[in-house]
């Protein structure tokens, strides 16, 4: 069990060696010892994302009200912007401002954790057979061809990313080639059996496998191995075939407003008639897009994840971005996920960091953290460093007030500040914001979810069960995979079922059955988040592992090389929601909590309401052209005066 012992190593970035605790690695090798003191965060294994050490000065004084006093602490530098948040929005405004304003202004950007990329979060593992690279959060970029504004496309393409490139990395076929599919676990708690069946027909939204490929049986072999009563497994046949209208005798307009305003739960229970056993089959199908189970997901985003039951209702077509996110290949994907996008716009920034130019070589180039934070360059990212107060003061200045490394208070100046981290935590940041944009910014309470990575010693156990991912209804991780095909820039994945695998697992702690809206629910899974210690998160994931591997020869003592848990306690921003939220209301309430207040300006996909790496860019560059409008406006006033 020489994981556990990492929980208590914290901070000590170790090489994963087959059947070695750390504490014997460290007495084993000298090197390795110098090597763990070097600081390179993605190399960190154990409880990472909102690790320890990232929050609690955050929670004193949002959830505890601790104050501390600010005006008498020493303005230390000055800078033209500071940007508090170093993930895809923060460092894209980064780069929107110097191409604006020139490479001669001085930016810093401060981060609360100790890597930067906010969730855009790079994983590395050292095993007997080389590195294997993980993403820890933001995944891919999705439908870029379809979706992304000229804006967002235009700030991959300068960074020397090549989509078409990004996509022939990806070997789609190679999971299908080896005639492997999409399957379910069914476990022992909640169905009296630990079952994995393969053959899954159905494709997935964003799906990454051809729809030809899919290896699938038809629906009636696949839902016939189901450990469920018969009755039960012939209605999901029925349901899957989708020939039977369940809103039959409705107008067109009236299931529109139908699908809206009720949850699949209440769908499947109502209309299509499924026993409680049945529902639950699909409880956590939506988990991993929309971070909530179907009991709080309207039946029109349960259409838009690709959830059977609607194809005989003759409702309208889906809109051309609804298609997209639908139909579009989910490929473009670097191997350690947006953490590729982050490394390129840190390089671009910092290019003492890493030598290369384009996507390709910056997929193995070992950062230097030491050059980040160097007194005299343009650009400075200083991690470790929690913001805990900003202020508009005299002489259209900003005095930004932080704690570094939880030990000292700092206070810098700036002419202009971008607030792109957390937009719920603004109003606690920034007290003297008006009142209704403060209620309106902490309308986004965002997603709780875990994005847990496992490096096994070999990905056998997969093969003899015929998946290359599993969907679970109810254990704990609703989603285990073997990782994304990707080969480029010289690393390779996993060609042989026989090396080391890195498997991507996906937890989100939801109330099922509660009734609570997705906002409730979100405030109550943090909590349950927050209180787990990796102990408890291990033993989780080695116990589902074991259930739904172990059949087929997999045995979690000896087959797990690490483990690294992505914790995000706020994860998702905060989406509109038919079945609790107005969307005129809602788009009245963004409106509001992104206006500029003094010359603090307010970034970071929050602020669009939506969870996606294009987003985060566009809401950069949003925030760098009212800055740009701000400074015009004064210049123009000046002008005239």
């Amino acid at each position: 069990m020489g994981i556990t012992r990492r929980d208590f190593l914290n901070g000590v970035a170790l090489s994963v060696v087959a059947g070695m605790a750390p504490i014997q690695m460290l007495k084993a090798s000298p090197d390795l010892a110098n090597k763990a003191l070097l600081y390179y965060p993605p190399e960190l294994t154990g409880l990472r994302g909102n690790h320890n050490g990232s929050f609690e000065s955050a929670h004193a004084i949002a959830r505890s009200g601790k104050k501390y006093d600010y005006v008498d602490i020493p303005v230390e530098e000055e800078y033209d912007l500071v940007v508090v948040g170093a993930g895809i929005s923060g460092l894209a405004a980064a780069f929107f401002y110097q191409q604006q304003m020139g490479k001669d202004k001085k930016i810093l950007l401060l981060d609360n954790h100790d890597d930067f990329g906010g969730h855009a979060k790079r994983n590395e593992f050292t095993t007997p057979e080389g590195t294997v690279l993980g993403y820890g959060g933001s995944e891919s970029l999705q439908s870029p061809k379809s979706i992304y504004s000229k804006v967002a496309m235009g700030l991959i393409e300068a960074l020397g990313v090549d989509v078409d490139g990004l996509g022939n990395s990806f070997q789609q076929t190679f999971y299908p080639d080896l005639g492997l599919s999409r399957g379910v676990y069914f476990d022992r708690e909640n169905f009296g059996i630990n079952k994995v069946v393969a053959g899954d027909p159905g494709r997935n939204v964003a799906d990454d496998i051809p729809p030809n490929r899919l290896n699938g049986r038809s629906y009636r072999e696949f839902i016939s191995d189901f450990p469920l009563p018969e009755a039960d497994k012939e209605a999901l046949i029925t349901l899957h075939e989708e020939t039977v209208d369940y809103l039959s005798g409705m107008s067109q307009d009236e299931k529109v407003e139908y699908i809206a305003s009720h949850s699949y739960t209440h769908y499947l229970r109502d209309k299509v008639k499924l026993s409680p056993r049945a529902i639950k089959f699909f409880q956590q199908k939506t988990n991993d897009f929309q971070a909530v189970g179907i009991d709080s997901t309207s039946c029109e985003d349960a259409r838009l994840c690709a959830l059977p039951g609607f194809g005989a209702l003759n409702l309208p077509p889906l809109d051309a971005e609804e298609q997209s996110e639908l139909d579009d290949p989910y490929i473009y994907h670097f191997p350690d996920g947006n953490a590729g996008l982050t490394r390129l716009l840190v390089r671009r920034l910092i290019p003492a960091v890493a030598p290369g130019h384009d996507m390709y070589d910056v997929v193995q180039a070992k950062f230097d953290y030491s050059q980040l934070d160097k007194p005299g360059s343009a650009v400075r990212l200083r991690l470790n460093s929690a913001v805990l107060h900003a202020e508009n003061v005299a002489n259209n200045k900003v005095d930004v007030t932080y704690l570094f490394e939880n030990i000292k208070l700092r206070k810098i100046r700036a002419d202009k500040v971008i607030m792109a981290g957390y937009n719920m935590m603004i109003p606690y940041l920034v007290p003297s914001m008006p009142d209704v944009q403060k209620n309106a910014l902490r309308q986004n309470v965002k997603a709780p979810l875990v994005y847990t990575k496992v490096v096994i010693k070999n990905w056998q156990p997969f093969v003899k069960l015929g998946v290359h991912e599993v969907y679970s209804p109810a254990a704990p991780y609703s989603r285990v995979k073997l990782d994304y095909p990707v080969s480029m820039g010289g690393y390779e994945h996993a060609k042989s079922p026989d090396s080391p695998m890195c498997l991507h697992m996906v937890y989100v702690p939801t109330m099922p059955g509660s009734a609570l809206s997705p906002r409730e629910q979100s405030r109550m899974g943090r909590t349950t988040l927050l209180a787990m210690p990796f102990s408890a998160h291990e033993k989780m994931i080695r116990e589902q592992l074991q259930g739904m591997l172990g059949d087929a020869g997999f045995n979690h003592e000896s087959d797990i090389l690490a483990i690294t848990v992505n914790r995000w306690s706020h994860g998702y921003s905060y989406t509109v929601n038919s079945l609790f939220d107005d969307e005129n209301e809602a788009e009245t309430i963004i409106q509001t909590a992104r206006k500029p207040f003094g010359n603090i300006f307010i970034a970071n996909s929050d602020a669009d309401w939506s969870p996606y790496a294009h987003s985060a860019i566009d809401q950069g560059w949003r925030a760098v052209e009212e800055i740009v409008a701000t400074i015009t406006t004064t210049k123009s006033a000046g002008g005239a005066a």
